[in-house]
């Protein structure tokens, strides 16, 4: 990863943690901030800087299965089928193939201009990859990258990543077992990759990790990878967002 050179002020990430929430919701934040970053990314201050927005959401879903740009169209009959377990269905305009959301499960939306980091995808997948191996290790679980997308432990894969990009303005994002029930990845094949296993920090670790266990973190790591300074989002600027979303 390339460093900010010294005396260069560190790009500010405002963090937000949605809760529980359902996908259809998130994601109207993602895109009521991809909007803002969008703006904030053609805005000059007077002295040329860049007014920043960049944002990392924090959301845990109820039950949804989302399908990316590369995944066919589902039948009627299928989507029926998953609906009746229970899980809501979303064609999303993400990279990757079909996965599942849930209880138990941390997701992360970062809504970040790369003009800010690096003006790279190969670059700021490769960061968010970094990102998750570091949270891994941080919880006691050695993982690692390998030919397919995402973090694994060994031919089980942990973490998903499914990013959208436009302008250089990145929303969607990554996806990590914490204790989730890894039942709900038997209806699928989960990336659309055949004859690989799904595992979570609570299964590799023999006990109960839970989502605001892995929060900080998460956090902690993303700030080293992005060499950024994250701040939580204040209860009045929560308020600004939800009033932009609604209306």
């Amino acid at each position: 990863m390339t460093k900010k050179s010294i005396g260069k002020k560190m790009t500010a990430v405002l963090v937000r943690n949605l809760g529980r929430m359902g996908y259809r919701e998130a994601l109207k934040f993602q895109k009521a901030y991809e909007r803002r970053v969008l703006g904030a990314a053609d805005a000059t201050r007077s002295d040329g800087d860049r007014v920043a927005r960049d944002t990392l959401l924090l959301v845990e879903h109820e039950h949804v299965y989302t399908v990316g740009l590369r995944t066919c169209r589902y039948s009627e009959e299928e989507e029926a089928k998953l609906r009746a377990l229970g899980a809501d269905f979303y064609r999303a305009d993400r990279g990757g193939l079909i996965t599942y959301h849930g209880p138990g499960q941390l997701v992360a939306y970062p809504v970040l201009d790369l003009n800010n980091f690096k003006k790279s995808i190969k670059w700021y997948v490769g960061a968010l990859e970094q990102t998750l191996i570091a949270t891994c290790e941080k919880l006691g679980v050695e993982a690692g990258t390998t030919s397919n997308t995402g973090v694994w432990v060994g031919d089980n894969k942990i973490a998903a990543i499914g990013i959208h990009v436009k302008q250089f303005v990145t929303t969607h994002g990554i996806a990590l077992n914490c204790n989730v029930d890894l039942g709900w990845y038997s209806h699928i094949v989960p990336c659309g990759i055949a004859n690989k296993g799904v595992t979570s920090l609570s299964l590799e670790l023999g006990r109960n990790v839970s989502v605001d266990e892995a929060i900080p973190k998460f956090v902690e790591s993303f700030e080293k990878t992005f060499a950024c300074s994250v701040l939580s989002v204040s209860s009045e600027e929560s308020d600004s967002q939800r009033f932009l979303i609604e209306t």
